[in-house]
Formats: structure tokens, sequence, C-alpha cells
């Protein structure tokens, strides 16, 4: 009898913070997010449409003939086209990309397309992760994702090579979406991490374009690296403000509604300050760029605007519960709303009659903006306490820590003092890495590598 009595006082303790938590999610907006951030300018986010036309050029089975060009077309030239990575290409360890000359742009692109649906090797690469984060440069990442850039470089690091010697002025860039952000983006902080691979190109002149990026770095990281690694996020798109892991979505299919349950009750009762310390937590990564579009109570679609930050907390914590959430994901709706935000930003400058010489002056005030943006979002870091984090140097830097370095509660070792580890603590080579990953098989192609 008590325990019947004992049951509608459950279900109270049960439903209470279920209905805060709905309540909460209703009136939080995608606008909320990026609410104090700074205005994109068009030098910036002019990269951003055209990358995502060479991304979506990746789906094509030949450029000279385009089956699914968006209005405009993909503004490729078809023999500029260094090479074209299939499935059959990338042996099931990454999505398919390609690898593209823009000359007028002084670039040298490599772009990733995203998950497909009916690739069990992309799920494969998705779901990677159930042994635990990897650790890299002081932080953590996704496993697959990870293992997916450091295949790719090792694959491409000569052709690459080849290109930056024989363009040395030309910048090179990274770029993806969905699936391929997270690979884009690792891939960026890999190329980084391992410049010599590429003839020591400078790190100014490498570039990360995450398009609807998945959450794949922990916080440390995605600040550390916010000078290389753009993130772009359309509206209300649910990957990169998806804090619960890929794989136990993926996993959860068929019991959705229990997950859910079980998010409602941990959002609610978990702090900001808990999430911000917890060390494994992923991260969409780099400098973010929101666009906006839409408001509270408003129906249809507004001109877009372009907000900006390097921020350390509320970087896209909570899921907004929004019909558009899945369309907001799309890479074609992403490139179009990009293209009208951009061609917004370049009449206002055309309306002002601004000269060519202000706008270079303003290129120059606006990396120096950045500059200052990133360094004071790495100090921030530290004050909140951020796992590794510590005074930023030139670029930012966060202790290196290793497995004895880990307590028994998952936090780690570190040294309040700001000085780092990085002097006692030998550089991995890329021979090491590779080895750590993977294995090679009889004709020599590289396999993940088993872990009992």
């Amino acid at each position: 009898m008590s325990i019947l009595c004992g049951l509608p006082l459950i279900e109270c303790v049960y439903c209470i913070p279920c209905t805060r938590w709905a309540w909460k999610r209703c009136l939080h907006t995608a606008g909320h997010d990026s609410e104090d951030w700074g205005i994109a300018t068009a030098e910036e986010f002019e990269p951003v449409p055209r990358l995502c036309r060479y991304i979506l050029a990746v789906y094509e089975d030949d450029l000279r003939n385009p089956l699914y060009a968006p209005p405009g077309g993909y503004g490729m030239n078809s023999d500029c086209l260094v090479t074209k990575r299939t499935y059959k290409h990338t042996q099931k360890q990454a999505p398919p990309y390609i690898v593209y000359l823009d000359h007028d742009h002084a670039d040298i692109v490599l772009a990733f397309r995203g998950l497909n649906m009916a690739k069990e090797s992309d799920y494969a690469v998705l779901l990677d992760n159930k042994l635990g984060k990897k650790k890299f440069d002081g932080g953590y990442v996704h496993n697959g994702l990870f293992r997916a850039a450091v295949w790719v470089l090792e694959k491409e690091g000569d052709l690459l090579r080849e290109l930056i010697e024989k363009y040395p002025d030309y910048t090179l860039t990274f770029a993806g979406h969905s699936l391929g952000s997270g690979v884009a983006a690792l891939l960026t902080m890999v190329a980084v991490h391992n410049r010599e691979k590429l003839g020591n190109i400078d790190r100014k002149k490498i570039r990360g374009y995450a398009i609807a990026p998945a959450r794949s770095v922990s916080l440390n990281l995605a600040v550390r690296y916010a000078d290389v690694i753009n993130s772009v996020v359309l509206q209300d798109d649910f990957l990169p403000r998806t804090a619960t892991p890929l794989e136990d979505i993926f996993k959860s299919l068929f019991c959705l509604p229990c997950l859910l349950c079980l998010r409602c009750m941990r959002d609610t009762c978990i702090s900001e300050e808990k999430k911000i310390r917890d060390p494994r937590r992923l991260y969409a990564p780099g400098r973010l760029y929101h666009i906006v579009e839409r408001k509270l109570f408003r129906c249809g679609r507004f001109p877009p605007v372009v907000r900006t930050a390097v921020p350390v907390d509320g970087r896209f914590e909570h899921i907004v519960l929004s019909c558009n959430a899945t369309s907001d994901h799309a890479i074609v709706w992403i490139e179009r709303e990009a293209k009208r935000a951009l061609e917004l930003m370049q009449d206002k400058d055309d309306a002002m009659e601004i000269p060519v010489k202000q706008k270079m002056e303003r290129q120059e005030t606006l990396v120096r903006e950045h500059s200052q943006e990133h360094k004071a979002a790495l100090q921030r870091a530290v004050t909140l306490s951020v796992p590794h984090a510590f005074a930023p140097s030139e670029y930012g830097t966060f202790e290196d820590f290793d497995d004895e370095s880990e307590h028994s509660d998952g936090s780690f070792l570190g040294t309040s003092s700001g000085e780092s580890s990085k002097g006692n603590k030998q550089k991995e080579s890329w021979e090491d890495l590779v080895a750590r990953l993977f294995d090679k098989d009889e004709t020599g192609h590289l396999i993940p590598k088993k872990v009992s």
C-alpha cells in the first residue's frame, strides 16, 4: 500500500523537471544563442557560399555535366579539379572528397561531402567512439572522425605538399558538411599540428570550414584552434546543439522518447559550470558563424543576418524545438542562405560606396580584432577553469596530458602557474601517430587498429 502511495510522488518529481525543461525550450529560440555576438563582415564571410558549392560538387559524378548544380552553378573550372575520391578510393575510412585548385581565390581546397544515409561505412566512422574520446594535443576528439582525418592526410599528404610547393602563395582550405565537417575540422587540427608533412606551411595559411558542424572536439581545443577553424550554423540546426554522443542517438532511434526524457532531466539538473568543466564533453569547433533568419512568433524567413564570435560558454548548448531543426542542416539551404546573407553585406558596402583602400584597411583591422577576440576567449577559458587551460601564448596553449595524469574521477592534474608541460613531453611524430591508429594489410593499405 505504501508503495502505491509513493507512485504519485515519484511521478510528480519526474514531471516537474520535464515540464520546466519543456517550458524553457519552448521559449528558447536560435536567436538567443548568438544575441550578444558581433555582426560578420563581407570580407570574412565571403568564402562560405563558395565552399558550400564546392562541397555540393563532391556529390557530382561528372563536373562537366552536373546534375545537382545550384542556380548559377558551382563556380568551378572542371580542368582545375586535381582529384576526386569516391567511396571506392576511401576504402570505408572517410567520406568522399575532392581536391580543387581555386586559382581565382589563390586557394587549394579539399572538400568533403556529408553523411550518406545509405552507406554503412559513414555510420562506421560516426559510431567509432565507443571506447572513449581520443586524446590529441591536450584535449579530446571524436575517435572515428579523428581517425578519418589522419587517414586522409596520410593518403593525400604528398599531393598537398606538391601543390603547396608549386603554389607557395596559396592558402590551404579544408571544408566539409555534417559528417564531413567533423573530418575537415580535425584534419585542419592535424595539419596544423604536423605542418612539416606539408612542407612547413605557415599556420596562417591553413583554414578549416565546418558547415553544419558535428560536436567533435573538447572545449579547450574548440577555443584554441579558433584562429584557423570556422563553424557555420544555419538558424535552428540540431547537430551543433546535440550534446548527446552521436553514437547514442543512432542507437536509440527505437527508444527515442526514453532518451529525450533522460535528456530533460539531465539538462535541467546539471549546471552550466559543470558542463564546461567536463574535459570529455565535445563541442562545435573554432570560431562560430550563426546565420539568423527567423524570429520568435514571426512567420516566414527574414533577410539573414550573420553573427560571429569565439564564445567559451554558450556554444550552442541547447537544442531548439523547431520544425526547421532538420531542414536547416541541409547543405542546399545553407548554401542558399549564406549566399543571400553575403549579397546583403556586399549591397550594404556598395551603397556606402566604400573605397577599395578603405576596404583593405578594414580587412587589416578585422584580422587584428579577430586576434584580440581569440586571445580574450582563451583568457576566459582560464577564468572559467576549463580543463587544461592557462594563459595564452601567440596562438594559445593548453596543457598536454597523458594517461597517468588522469584521476579516478575523470579530472586531470594541471598547473595553475601557467607553465606548459610541452617542454617535458616530446611531440608525437607523424609516423608514430599513424602507427598508433592503423595497421597495414598485405597490400600496404591502412586498416584501423583493433583494440582488445
